[in-house]
C-alpha cells in the first residue's frame, strides 16, 4: 500500500481523533498495574504474580526513584524473572516469593520476562513504565495509577505517530526464475537480520530473504515449482509447506523426510502445484524459536472461489495478514507493531480479500470495526456455507479468507480483540492497524 502514502497523510491526520475513540471499547482501566506500596523509605514496591504462562499484571507503573518488584510464583512450574539490563531472580519453586531490587530508576520503559526457555514466547512478558505522575498506593487499592491527563497524553502521542515509518517491509511478491522446462524457481535465504518492529525497536529477526514476513510465493494450479533454500542461519533448518499438497519427501520435517539443512548448505524442494491452496511456508526445525522470530511467509496457489451467497463484489486488493505474538517480533501484524503497522485505503463499494495467517502461539480474534466480513474459506478450502462475522478467531496454524466491503467513510480500527494485544495505559500497541475508507 506504499503507493497510497500521499493519501494516507491527509486521511490519517483527519481521522486520528476517530481512531482514538474507536478503541475506547478496548481501553484498559487506569488501575492496570500491580499492587504497589512504599517500604517506608521512599521505595516503590510492585507485586507481580507468575503462572503458566502469564505475568500478572503485565503493564507495571512506578515513579522515578527506588523501585523493587515482589514476585510470587503461583504456577505449578519453576519460573524466574528478569528486567532487561538488571540481574535476574533465580529459579523460584511454586509458592516462592522473592524481591527483585532494581535500585534507582530513571524515566523510561523497561522490558521484563521469565527467561526459562519457551516461557517468554508463551506469554510470560511484561513492561515497566517509569514516569512522573505514577504514584504508589497502599491498602486495598489495586495498584499504581497515573493521572487521566498523563494517560490521555500518552495515548494521543502514540496515536499521532500512526502510520510510523520503519525500515523494512515484508510480504512482497517474489518473482520466480522460469527454467527451460517451465518450472518456476524461487530462491529463499534464511538469515538473521536487524528488523525494526516499531520506531526505535530493532530486534534480531530470523528471516527469509531478510524480511518479515517472508516474501509471498504465488503460482498457478499445474505449475511445476522449485524452492531453493539456502541456510545462512547459525543453526540447522528445514522448510515446511503448510497446507500445500507435496510429496512426502518434500514435506520439510527433518530428520524424517529429509536431513536437516545445516548452516551454509542448501536444499531444493520440488513439487507440482496440484490443487488450489492458501498455504504458508515456515521452518520445521527449532520451530518455537525460528517461526516466532520471523521465519514464515504466504504461499498461494490458484485463485479463491467467490461464493454466490456473497454476490458480485469488486475486489480491488488482496491482503495477507500474518499474525504473531512471540519471539523477537512479538505482538505484530505482518512483522510490525502499532504505530508502525500498515494502514489500508479503500473507496466505498470496494472489496478487500484478506487471508489471515496465524504463525504465533496464541489464538487471535481479529476484529474490523466496519463492516462485517464474509468468511468464505478456512485453511484454503471454500466453505459450503459462508457466513458473516465481525470477529474471526484464528488459532495457531489456521488460515481464514475473508471479504470486507467498504460501506461507510472514516478511519476504522482493525485489531486483535484480546485486549492486552491491542492497548495499554500508554496507548494502542501491538496488533492494531486501520482501514481508511474514502
Amino acid at each position: 500500500m506504499r503507493k497510497n502514502e500521499s493519501l494516507l497523510v491527509s486521511f490519517v491526520a483527519a481521522g486520528l481523533a476517530v481512531l482514538g475513540l474507536l478503541l475506547a471499547a478496548v481501553a484498559l482501566g487506569t488501575k492496570s498495574s500491580g499492587s504497589a506500596s512504599s517500604d517506608g523509605a521512599g521505595k516503590t514496591v510492585i507485586d507481580v504474580t507468575l503462572k503458566e504462562f502469564s505475568v500478572s499484571p503485565n503493564h507495571l507503573m512506578a515513579p522515578p526513584g527506588p523501585v523493587a518488584i515482589r514476585v510470587t510464583n503461583a504456577g505449578s512450574l519453576e519460573h524466574d524473572f528478569e528486567v532487561t539490563g538488571f540481574p535476574k531472580l533465580p529459579l523460584m519453586k511454586p509458592g516462592d516469593t522473592k524481591v527483585l531490587d532494581l535500585g534507582v530508576l530513571k524515566e523510561g520503559q523497561y522490558d521484563a520476562k521469565c527467561t526459562v526457555t519457551g516461557h517468554a514466547g508463551s506469554g510470560m512478558t511484561a513492561t515497566l513504565m517509569v514516569q512522573n505522575g505514577a504514584t504508589g498506593s497502599t491498602g486495598a487499592d489495586t495498584g499504581t495509577v497515573m493521572s487521566n491527563e498523563t494517560m490521555d497524553k500518552l495515548m494521543e502521542d502514540v496515536a499521532k505517530k500512526f502510520p510510523a515509518k520503519t525500515a523494512g517491509h515484508g510480504g512482497e511478491n517474489l518473482e520466480p526464475k522460469v527454467l527451460a522446462d517451465g518450472t518456476k524457481e524461487f530462491d529463499l535465504t534464511a538469515k538473521v537480520v536487524d528488523w525494526e518492529v516499531e520506531p526505535g525497536k530493532i530486534v534480531k529477526a530470523w528471516t527469509y530473504n531478510g524480511v518479515v514476513p517472508g516474501p509471498q510465493i504465488k503460482v498457478n494450479v499445474g505449475d511445476k515449482v522449485r524452492i531453493v533454500l539456502k541456510n545462512d542461519l547459525p543453526e540447522s533448518t528445514s522448510l515446511h509447506l503448510h497446507g500445500v499438497r507435496v510429496p512426502n519427501s518434500m514435506d520439510g520435517v527433518d530428520p524424517y523426510t529429509q536431513p536437516a539443512t545445516k548452516p551454509g548448505e542448501t536444499f531444493t524442494y520440488d513439487f507440482e502445484a496440484k490443487e488450489p491452496a492458501v498455504g504458508m511456508y515456515h521452518s520445521h526445525h527449532d520451530a518455537q524459536v525460528q517461526i516466532p522470530n520471523g521465519m514464515a511467509g504466504a504461499v498461494l496457489i490458484g485463485e479463491m472461489t467467490i461464493p454466490k451467497e456473497v454476490g458480485p463484489v469488486n475486489i480491488t486488493q488482496h491482503v495477507n495478514m500474518v499474525l504473531n505474538d512471540a519471539g523477537t517480533i512479538g505482538l505484530s501484524l505482518n512483522g510490525k507493531s502499532f504505530p508502525a503497522t500498515e494502514p489500508y485505503v479503500m473507496n466505498v463499494g470496494e472489496t478487500m480479500e484478506v487471508n489471515y495467517y496465524n504463525e504465533g502461539l496464541q489464538i487471535h480474534p481479529m476484529h474490523m470495526h466496519q463492516p462485517h466480513g464474509w468468511v468464505i474459506a478456512k485453511d484454503g478450502k471454500p466453505l459450503v456455507a459462508p457466513y458473516q462475522a465481525d470477529t474471526i478467531a484464528v488459532a495457531p496454524g489456521e488460515r481464514y479468507t475473508v471479504l470486507y466491503t467498504a460501506v461507510d467513510k472514516g478511519v476504522w480500527a482493525w485489531h486483535c480483540h484480546i485486549l492486552t494485544h491491542a492497548e495499554t495505559p500508554q496507548g494502542m500497541t501491538g496488533m492494531v492497524t486501520a482501514v481508511i475508507v474514502q
